[in-house]
């Protein structure tokens, strides 16, 4: 079973273009990254630049909107993502809960949609689906 897990820092949505996190929070955070690669389970991570730096892109009647950041509206926005592979939910919150997260952070798990959870006119409706997950560069 795949998890997206989502590291959402409170304060993040109006952080100046260019923040980066301190080098303690980082070298705590590789060692939690490692372990996860050391278990077997760790798929993909990333983190993310500010929302200031980033755009949306919103479709009203059809047609495209761009907005630059950062983003009024935004309560909550995502600071960087670990996708794991485990067998179950609770091993998921297990890792989750063993991350040295600050006291501003929450992390969101989501479980990702597997080909196999859908019905057989979806699965017909995305065929090829396999072949672009494959095709990443």
């Amino acid at each position: 079973m795949r998890f997206m897990m989502l590291m959402i820092p409170r304060g993040y949505e109006a952080a100046a273009p260019g923040t980066m996190p301190p080098a303690e929070a980082v070298a705590a955070m590789m060692k939690y990254n490692n372990e996860l690669k050391e278990a077997g389970i760790l798929i993909t991570l990333d983190g993310l630049h500010p929302p200031s730096m980033g755009v949306r892109i919103s479709f009203e009647n059809g047609r495209p909107v761009v907005t630059d950041g950062p983003f009024a509206e935004s309560k909550e926005v995502i600071g960087g993502y670990w996708m794991i592979d485990v067998k179950s939910r609770e091993e998921a919150i297990a890792w989750a809960k063993r991350c040295p997260a600050a006291n501003n952070e929450t992390i969101e798990i989501r479980q990702v949609m597997e080909m196999t959870d859908f019905p057989a006119d979806v699965k017909e409706a995305a065929a090829g689906f396999d072949e672009l997950q494959r095709g990443k560069r």
